[in-house]
């Protein structure tokens, strides 16, 4: 895709009521909206929705999904369809602004809408757009991003060349049961010019129960254009099958976001780091199955993110967090030491991108401010080790703090061979815990987010 997108924000206030209860429930709901072009108020714009939804004494869901249809000149609505989890119960809110030229103001500001689950209706509710409170904020929240084809980011980077070993991951976490998941593709060309191959293995990390896993490969590697594919394994945009020993699995993927360059955006194009980091889309959401020693792992929304990595071997150490923080907010940290002779001797560099919840940018604007500064290396830390790891560092008026826990019971150990024909071990845990302090100087460092995570932060420490 290219050109330009929209994305704005809005906030809805209101109640419900469910059948069977004789009392209405507040209700607020917070929402992100992403569109892939530019919004037409004659036409009709099709747009991704994110965010978080509150009913008191029911709801409380960081990770709402859904649809948003606007068109209220073609069609003269605007319909909302959102899915989210209420009292370990998955729920979908359905319901438009019937926009006329009679009400102009109540008719854009007023949501009648209906609760399902499962296709049979369980409640009905008024949201309402709060003209006062609201306005200045939506208006203020408009932004026309550059889009880049996402499709496109899952090709395959390799050409033949020897030393190169390129990934394709998912990890995801399921709301309901708590059990994470963690889905790695690899192709690794040998330094010595003896061909590509293909392996990967897929994990579940159980909430509460013992890690398993399988892996499958190596075997050559097949080819193509589109993304990653062996004998049973298939990685292509929007969908992820495979068998692997006990394990089948059947997803389908749906990107809540743009892509997301990890490290400088010109790196991915122009392969000169020892390797780089991007995500096709910062967040997604997964639905499907995964079967494994006679369990079904049945995933219906469940936030969660794909990676690419294309370099010439793995970092001599690393740390990576995917943290997922909630109403379209997202934070992804790599910090790694290089395998060169120069970097080898530095400090872990640290490339971190986090979505603000203010507006939706990007903090630090730059990828390489956190690895590099204004004055050097060193204007973010990581302090790399097991079960705790941390990062610290400041860019502009922020500074920010990422403490991530790992707990024995909860991480993979595995072992894999470089294109060098060195060994790698990655310790990986998807149900890791985390809390992201965030300040801003105002005369002095003062509070401005504060995000924990207990059990649903993906992270990995791997080295040689």
């Amino acid at each position: 895709m290219s050109g330009r997108g929209t994305e704005f924000r809005e906030t809805l206030l209101g109640t419900f009521r469910l059948d069977g209860e004789g009392r209405t429930r507040a209700a607020r709901l917070d929402l992100r909206a992403s569109a892939d072009t530019v919004l037409r108020p004659a036409g009709t714009t099709e747009a991704r929705v994110t965010g978080r939804i509150r009913i008191a004494g029911r709801a409380d869901d960081p990770h709402l999904v859904g649809e948003l249809e606007i068109s209220p000149l073609a069609r003269r609505r605007i319909r909302y369809r959102l899915a989210f989890t209420a009292d370990g119960r998955r729920l979908t809110l359905d319901g438009w602004k019937s926009v006329t030229p009679l009400r102009p103001v109540r008719s854009m500001t007023v949501l009648p809408c209906t609760l399902y689950e499962e296709g049979k209706r369980v409640g009905a509710g008024t949201l309402r757009f709060p003209l006062g409170t609201g306005l200045a904020p939506f208006l203020a929240s408009f932004r026309f991003p550059r889009r880049e084809d996402a499709d496109a980011l899952v090709a395959p980077r390799w050409k033949g060349e020897p030393g190169r070993t390129e990934v394709w991951y998912t990890t995801a976490t399921d709301q309901l049961t708590g059990d994470g998941l963690w889905l790695h593709h690899e192709l690794v060309a040998p330094t010595d010019g003896s061909g590509g191959h293909a392996h990967g293995w897929v994990a579940v990390f159980p909430k509460d129960g013992p890690v398993e896993h399988a892996r499958f490969g190596p075997e050559p590697w097949q080819g193509g254009t589109d993304g990653f594919g062996t004998r049973d394994v298939s990685v292509r945009p929007g969908r992820l099958t495979g068998t692997a020993g006990a394990f089948t699995w059947d997803l389908t993927e749906r990107a809540q976001d743009a892509p997301l360059f990890t490290f400088p955006r010109w790196s991915w194009r122009r392969p000169l780091l020892p390797a780089a980091q991007i995500l096709p889309a910062a967040r997604a959401t997964y639905d499907g199955t995964v079967t494994h020693n006679g369990r079904t792992l049945t995933l219906k929304g469940a936030p969660g993110a794909s990676a690419r990595i294309y370099g010439h071997g793995n970092a001599r150490r690393w740390s990576w967090l995917h943290a997922d923080l909630g109403g379209g907010d997202v934070l992804e940290v790599v910090a790694a030491v290089s395998t060169r002779p120069v970097l080898r001797g530095l400090p872990p560099l640290v490339f971190l991108r986090l979505r603000l919840r203010r507006r939706g940018r990007t903090w630090p604007r730059r990828a390489e401010r956190p690895a590099l500064g204004w004055a050097g290396a060193g204007r973010f830390r990581a302090e790399i080790g097991l079960p705790v790891w941390t990062v610290t560092g400041r860019s502009g008026l922020r500074r920010i703090r990422v403490e991530v826990t790992q707990p024995e019971a909860r991480t993979l150990t595995l072992a894999y061979t470089n294109p060098d024909g060195s060994e790698t071990f990655c310790r990986n845990s998807e149900t890791a815990d985390a809390v992201v302090r965030l300040e801003r100087w105002w005369g002095r460092w003062r509070p401005e987010a504060l995000w924990t995570l207990d059990g649903t932060a993906h992270a990995e420490v791997g080295g040689r």
